[in-house]
C-alpha cells in the first residue's frame, strides 16, 4: 500500500456506459521545482474518505491512500492541460462526461 501526499489536488467524477454507477478518482499533482518536473497521478477510485487532524485521506481501490490537505484543492497548469485532453475525448464519445467537483460535493 502507497501512501501519496500531492502538492495540488482535486476530484473527478467519471461517468460512462461501462460503469455500473460514476466513479469518482482523485487527481493529484505534484510541482518539480527547481531540477525535477511537473507530475500528476489518477488514483484508482475513492472507496472511502476520511478527516485525519487538517488532513482529507481518501482510499483507493488499489489500496493506496492520498493524504490531501483542503486549502490544495486546486490544479496545477500541468493537470489542467491533461484534463482538457481528457475532456475533449469525453465530448466525443457517448454519454461520457467526466466533471471536475467543487469542495463542497465531495466533504458531504
Amino acid at each position: 500500500m502507497s501512501t501519496y501526499t500531492p502538492d495540488v489536488w482535486v476530484v473527478l467524477e467519471l461517468n460512462a456506459p461501462q460503469l455500473e454507477k460514476p466513479i469518482q478518482k482523485v487527481f493529484a499533482g505534484w510541482y518539480g521545482g527547481f531540477a525535477g518536473s511537473n507530475s500528476w497521478k489518477l488514483n484508482s477510485g475513492i472507496t472511502n474518505v476520511r478527516k485525519v487532524d487538517d488532513w482529507l485521506e481518501f482510499d483507493g481501490y488499489s489500496g493506496s491512500v492520498y493524504r490531501c490537505h483542503p486549502n490544495n484543492y486546486h490544479m496545477s497548469a500541468l493537470m489542467h492541460g491533461v484534463l482538457q485532453g481528457w475532456l475533449k475525448q469525453a465530448s466525443e464519445t457517448e454519454n461520457t462526461s467526466i466533471k471536475v467537483l467543487e469542495f463542497e460535493e465531495i466533504i458531504n
